[in-house]
């Protein structure tokens, strides 16, 4: 079995293709810190339960800084975490702290410091979670109420406090750790130093953008610089510091360019999709256009004028040859030396029968056929007569195409009968009756044909064209 040899690999192209390559990842990154970046106020909560070193390092870049009433509600449960382990519930330190997380509760829920963020939902959690641990299903009780109940001796000492803390911690506490503060600049909108990691990218490719259209309209002369930005126009998509989501345009591009994806399929199927949808009415219009120049040109006379011109217009011949005389003959060759003997038994029958059908309309030769041996003879006369007529009609023929001065007079034949046809159609009223008859057969043709053309099925014809690709592939 022969081995297939691999296909050489140039070293400028190979090196062009590792540039194609790194620049497409590079790409790709700035594609995904553009995304990072649009979904991470949004998506916050769950980058914080999950990959919280993300945030602690991501929340300057959006100027998000802990919220100070929130950090100082959680700073004073851990206070009394702390009182708690010194000196137990009864003592005065953690009756104090108890207090102060029943006016911070209070506080909390009148003035809603989640509202800056957005996140009253969370707020709404929050007091839902500690109603139902309070009161359980009797959710018309007031949420004050519940964290004041929450934070008391009398209830921390009947429930045990390790287990109310440790709920408060599992499901009140990241509630409350999830709500931030988000500065505002002088210019009124939210803190957002991401153009300082997005700038360097966009100088990049600025520059990676000037040295391709440049290189570009250096190798094809025919081509200027700005011709070749507009070569690379998805380019521009990259240098833009706003609409940043369109510049999934210009990563698909250069990582199918760099080889890494491959969208002939989807541009395929999205090609031959458009096709289908606009292909009725495109071939609609077309059979119309085309039928009405043709009408019009048939109302204006042109058709006519043309015919009288060309009759009086001298004929120029470019390559000294009749094509007409010569098209005519080869026509003509062909059907006496290739279709006729194919068909001469069909024509043979056909005489025979048409003899048949007027001898048997004649008295004498249905006689003759009854008198005893002698009725087969009109029989085999027919036979004899219709071979040697068509054998004359054939031998005619041919001896008038291999005889020139036979030939000659077909191809004057040819030429007078196209003459004669020419001048006949000249006459007024010919002409009038020809512009009529065409004039109505395509009306007729372009409200048939187009009927036809809705009612096709393009699906099918599509489905046609996919399996002879795949033929041919």
């Amino acid at each position: 079995m022969a081995r297939v040899r691999p296909i050489a690999i140039s070293p400028s192209r190979r090196k062009n293709l590792w540039f194609e390559r790194a620049m497409a990842i590079l790409a790709l990154s700035n594609l995904g810190l553009v995304v990072l970046d649009s979904t991470y106020i949004p998506w916050r909560d769950f980058w914080f339960r999950h990959l919280p070193f993300l945030v602690q390092r991501y929340d300057r870049v959006k100027g998000i800084e802990p919220h100070r009433d929130t950090e100082a509600y959680l700073e004073t449960v851990n206070r009394l975490e702390q009182d708690l382990q010194q000196g137990g519930l009864q003592s005065t330190a953690v009756q104090t702290r108890l207090q102060e997380l029943r006016d911070r509760s209070d506080e909390l829920i009148q003035s809603n410091p989640f509202a800056v963020a957005n996140k009253s939902g969370t707020l709404e959690k929050i007091k839902n979670r500690m109603r139902d641990r309070i009161f359980g299903q009797r959710r018309n009780e007031s949420s004050r109420q519940a964290f004041a109940i929450f934070w008391s001796q009398s209830y921390l000492a009947e429930k045990g406090v390790d287990s109310e803390l440790k709920f408060f911690d599992q499901n009140i506490r990241p509630l409350i750790a999830s709500n931030y503060y988000r500065t505002i600049g002088e210019n009124g909108e939210f803190t957002d130093w991401f153009w300082l990691i997005d700038a360097p990218f966009i100088a990049l490719f600025g520059l990676e953008f000037l040295a391709r259209t440049f290189y570009l309209s250096r190798r094809f002369k025919s081509l200027g610089w700005f011709d070749a930005m507009l070569w690379r126009w998805y380019d521009i998509f990259l240098l833009l510091p706003f609409w940043r989501f369109l510049r999934v345009i210009p990563v698909a591009i250069r990582l199918e360019h760099a080889g890494f994806l491959n969208f002939s399929r989807i541009r395929v199927q999205a090609s031959q999709g458009f096709v289908a949808n606009i292909s009725e009415d495109i071939a609609e219009v077309v059979v119309i256009q085309v039928i009405n120049r043709l009408k019009d040109a048939i109302a204006r006379g042109e058709v006519s004028r043309w015919l009288v011109e060309s009759a009086k217009r001298p004929y120029i011949d470019l390559n000294q040859r009749d094509e007409i005389q010569d098209l005519a003959t080869h026509l003509l060759q062909t059907t006496v030396y290739s279709v006729l003997p194919k068909i001469r038994p069909d024509i043979e029958a056909l005489m025979r029968h048409n003899i048949e059908m007027i001898l048997s309309q004649s008295p004498a030769y249905q006689a003759l056929k009854a008198v005893p041996l002698v009725g087969d003879v009109p029989r085999q006369i027919n036979e004899r007569l219709v071979t040697e007529v068509t054998q004359g009609v054939y031998s005619a023929i041919v001896m008038a195409l291999e005889d020139k001065v036979g030939a000659e007079l077909v191809a004057k034949l040819v030429k007078n009968f196209g003459q004669t046809f020419a001048t006949e159609l000249q006459r007024e009223q010919s002409i009038l009756e020809l512009q009529s008859l065409a004039t109505d057969l395509l009306e007729e043709i372009k409200v048939n044909y187009v009927r036809r053309l809705s009612e096709e099925d393009f699906e099918g014809s599509l489905e046609e064209t996919r399996q002879i690709r795949q033929l041919r592939q």
